[in-house]
């Protein structure tokens, strides 16, 4: 069993996964709750957070029918920092090996990272050896000089920290913490979009994430801290209603492009206190709607503007998330962007897979396959060891009565000589 825990602004999401025989993941059990304690990604009061995240949990729990000990669990915010870093060693035996692709990995890390910042992922673009460029897979290959090109991701220490102290205080375990935009990707983007170039825009209720594929691998990961819970605060605003009242109106009768509402329709809004409900058009209330997404849109644009990346993701761009699900909010990007746009989902064959078929459970669900398929890095060269390294060979034991043969002097000094000699 995988169990994948979103803990998002508006609501805590935790999906147990199962993986198959033949490697397809499946969704047996599904729980949601409301967020309470969240604000824009971090928490704001441990109380409240471990609460929902009990509550999600427990209702997972019964329609999975098991008991969940530990989860992967996202994490998101303004305090994500990210950057590409490059590393550069020499190749010992002419031939790369596991402990080369370690210390150039090492080398690549080892940049300068406020003391306030946690590494949360090393995720390799590309190595390159000698003049060759663009190789994914190094083990096995000769040359002399080895490279590589990663892309460093942090978050604040204290606000990933938070995170896991809710969940252990759940009596829970966290087998990691992933980046929310990174697992989203796992289930919207198609590998043909990662290799082509493509922005992938996760829409939630308290940021926007951003993150640039580019030639399989993540490029650039931003974060904009606009999203949902902005356009209901602006219908509240407008129209003098609760925030309540302002969140059921968006649901039920938002749509993102004003062109696309009918003025003839007719919406009643309940007013503050004791006054009587008024009646406003839905065009009327899509024009509000419309310069909050507008305003998303173009801060994502800015983002990929000053990266430097606008130009370079032919693929276009692929908006998930549950503030993605409003009518109108494809067209509207479009028009925006300027480049194709396409509104994404998890779609899975097994299990209770259209439970999770919507753009909310993008990431709750992308934690499941990413955990799946195996973190990448910083474990990776402990991965290529594991399945492409020799099997250790151990003396066999010694039975009783026997003698156990003598020390020799002569033989510790060669091992020891011939341990040094080679790392000369």
């Amino acid at each position: 069993m995988i169990v994948g825990l979103d803990v998002g602004t508006s609501k805590i999401t935790c999906v147990v996964g199962e993986k198959s025989v033949d490697g397809v993941m499946e969704v047996v059990g599904v729980g949601t709750h409301a967020a309470k304690g969240m604000k824009r990604g971090v928490v704001i009061n441990i109380e409240s957070t471990v609460q929902s995240i009990q509550r999600a949990v427990e209702e997972a729990e019964l329609m999975a029918g098991c008991n969940i000990h530990s989860v992967y669990v996202s994490v998101a915010g303004s305090h994500i920092r990210s950057q590409n870093s490059h590393g550069i060693v020499a190749v010992k035996d002419g031939e790369v090996q596991v402990e080369d692709i370690e210390r150039v990995i090492d080398a690549a890390q080892a940049v300068p990272i406020s003391s306030d910042q946690r590494l949360l992922h090393v995720l390799p673009q590309e190595f390159n050896i000698d003049s060759q460029e663009g190789i994914r897979d190094p083990l096995g290959m000769s040359g002399v000089r080895l490279e590589a090109n990663v892309h460093l991701i942090s978050g604040a220490a204290n606000a990933v920290m938070n995170v896991e102290k809710c969940i252990r205080r759940c009596g829970l375990e966290v087998d990691g913490v992933i980046l929310s935009q990174l697992a989203s990707s796992q289930v919207c983007l198609s590998e043909d979009e990662k290799d082509l170039g493509v922005c992938l825009v996760d829409i939630g209720a308290g940021t926007s994430d951003i993150a640039v594929w580019l030639d399989g691998a993540m490029h650039h990961t931003a974060v904009v801290p606009v999203a949902g819970d902005q356009v209901t605060n602006d219908i509240s605003m407008a129209l003098r209603t609760p925030t309540l009242h302002a969140e059921n109106i968006k649901i039920k009768y938002a749509c993102a492009m004003s062109s696309l509402a009918s003025a003839d329709q007719r919406i009643e809004v309940p007013s503050v206190g004791d006054r009587k409900p008024r009646s406003i058009s839905r065009h009327a209330l899509a024009e509000v709607v419309e310069a909050r997404y507008e305003e998303i849109y173009k801060m994502v644009l800015d983002e990929l503007n000053r990266s430097g990346y606008a130009e370079r993701i032919p693929a276009g761009i692929v908006i998930t998330g549950g503030t993605s699900l409003m009518e109108g909010a494809e067209a509207l990007a479009e028009r925006i962007f300027d480049m194709p746009v396409r509104i994404a989902s998890p779609h899975l064959s097994n299990g209770v897979a259209e439970m999770v078929d919507n753009p909310s459970y993008s990431t709750s669900v992308g934690l499941l396959e990413y955990a799946g398929a195996g973190v990448p890095v910083p474990d990776v060269a402990e991965s290529f060891a594991q399945e492409k390294a020799p099997k250790k060979k151990f003396l066999p034991e010694v039975a009783s009565g026997e003698t156990k043969p003598a020390f020799s002097p002569a033989k510790a000094w060669h091992k020891v000589k011939d341990w040094f000699q080679s790392y000369i």
